[in-house]
């Protein structure tokens, strides 16, 4: 697993996905200025937890598959359900 790369990635698909900027949300009688809600992935030694999900070891595939697409540049494709327009 290249983490520097990952990390990387990381970076860039916060900057696609709007990270820093707002929008603008209408509520009863006006709008306000919404941040997007962060996805937290957390790395660790041996595994990551992503969204406050469980913890999900190197080993178990969906981890791999999850990571690959990070590290090809794409969101993770396990997020299409949760984000069908995307994120």
């Amino acid at each position: 697993i290249d983490f520097d790369l990952i990390l990387e990635n990381v970076k860039d698909l916060n900057m696609l996905a709007g990270e820093g900027i707002s929008q603008i949300e209408h509520v009863p009688g006006g709008a306000r200025l919404r941040q997007p809600e962060p996805l937290p992935l957390t790395l660790y030694q041996n595994g990551i937890i992503m969204v406050n999900g469980p913890f999900r070891p190197y080993e178990d595939p969906s981890t791999q598959q999850c990571l690959q697409d990070i590290m090809d540049g794409y969101f993770p494709s396990e997020l299409q359900m949760c984000y069908p327009d995307g994120i």
